[in-house]
């Protein structure tokens, strides 16, 4: 995944010709990248913690 965000950034800088295209196709694939990540590495598992933490509250864990 870093090495296709690191092969899409000079994409995202580039001024030459057609890199107006260029950008619109890479940007929403950077912004889906970043977003997969972030909800990876803290949505879900935060989301899980307060889940399982709800739980044993309650008394449903076994």
């Amino acid at each position: 995944m870093v090495s296709t965000m690191a092969g899409l950034l000079p994409i995202m800088w580039s001024t030459g010709t057609s890199s107006e295209v260029m950008r619109r196709i890479a940007a929403p694939m950077v912004g889906g990248m970043v977003s997969s990540t972030v909800l990876t590495l803290a949505v879900i598992p935060a989301l899980y913690a307060l889940v399982k933490q709800w739980r044993l509250k309650r008394g449903l864990e076994r």
